[in-house]
């Protein structure tokens, strides 16, 4: 089994003339053309999106864990703030009503 990848424009614009799977001196397995407009390759799993090891990805995913860790900390410290302020604000708040010092006089 083979494929063809035919050819195509890098991210450079350089024209990348069209090729086999498996390529010569390459590995035997990857008999799929995998990519891209801009990048072809070949590869042994026809649903192969990226030329790169997935282990990169593992970096990614943790820092965005991370990340969105941070981001619910400061949430969850922001919503226990407006909170706490506004518990202060309505106990603090005088139970009646002030007085004007106008007295109201009936005509």
């Amino acid at each position: 089994m083979s494929a063809e990848c035919s050819s195509y424009l890098n991210a450079d614009k350089v024209l990348v003339s069209g090729f086999s799977c498996p390529r010569v001196g390459g590995d035997a397995r990857a008999v799929y053309c995998c990519g891209f407009q801009d990048v072809k390759y070949c590869c042994d799993d026809p649903h192969s999106f990226f030329p790169y090891e997935h282990s990169y990805m593992w970096w990614l995913s943790i820092g965005a864990l991370v990340g969105l860790s941070i981001a619910a900390v400061v949430l969850f410290a922001f919503i226990v703030t407006v909170c706490v302020l506004c518990y202060l604000f309505i106990s603090t708040k005088p139970r009646s009503k002030l007085d004007t010092g106008l007295s109201l006089q009936m005509a």
